[in-house]
């Protein structure tokens, strides 16, 4: 009897210390809702589709390795690229949207490498891609009902890229190659500005210029292996339908 009685105790015990826990919580999550209900009951939540497209432009990257008796350099150097991105957000406030999106872009790139120690090199053309879906926050600094509504905007989200052998271009000896293709998912870090511009009552002009930032396969796939993350700039100009 004695011990049921302190397991009685003690699970009666956890419920409260679990719901002292809980309970500022609660209150947080109230008021986060409360807040963004009045947002929405303010203005109105107006949903929104949009594409925009235009050029990507890769960040460049190189390695080095030296000892007393050799120097082995690695590089890569991208061309701009076709982007797309296509969304679906939501205007929750006269300042504040949430959106969803899907990106792409393509590029080429010729990697190369030298090694004094073997006496080798190579130079290589290669095709790019990267898919990506991004969650998006946007500040815009101009009420709805502006025709000229600039913004900040950042977001988080996961990319795809493949990468594939085009031609080798040249090489001596037994150099170190990259695969003939190879392929990583990883999280990415987005942020962005940009411009709507009302061209009708629902129909928008949008510019965008945006940066994304993620770990760099392909640096990792030189010899040796160059040191910088990978970041994706995007000029973009597309429209943009509110319903």
């Amino acid at each position: 009897m004695i011990c049921d009685k302190n397991k009685v105790l003690s699970h009666a015990s956890n419920r409260v210390h679990t719901f002292r826990i809980l309970s500022p919580m609660r209150y947080v999550l109230s008021a986060f809702w409360i807040v963004l209900y009045a947002w929405t009951a303010d203005a109105g939540v107006v949903p929104y589709v949009g594409a925009i497209g235009g050029i990507a432009t890769l960040s460049a990257d190189a390695g080095s390795r030296a000892t007393a008796q050799s120097l082995a350099l690695s590089g890569y150097s991208p061309s701009n690229g076709g982007a797309l991105n296509v969304f679906a957000g939501l205007h929750l406030h006269n300042y504040v949207s949430v959106q969803g999106d899907y990106m792409w872009n393509e590029n080429e790139l010729e990697l190369s490498s030298t090694s004094s120690a073997s006496n080798t090199f190579y130079r290589q053309r290669r095709n790019s891609s990267q898919q990506a879906a991004v969650f998006d926050f946007l500040v815009y600094f101009r009420p709805r009902q502006s025709r000229i509504r600039p913004y900040l905007a950042t977001g988080v989200g996961w990319m795809h890229l493949v990468s594939r052998e085009e031609a080798l271009l040249g090489s001596h000896g037994n150099p170190i190659l990259p695969p003939d293709r190879f392929s990583a998912n990883r999280a990415v870090f987005r942020s962005h500005v940009g411009i709507d511009l009302r061209i009708y009552r629902r129909l928008d002009f949008r510019y965008s210029f945006s940066e994304s930032i993620s770990n760099n396969d392909i640096s990792q796939h030189l010899s040796p292996p160059a040191p910088r993350r990978l970041a994706n700039f995007q000029n973009l100009f597309g429209f943009v339908v509110r319903f």
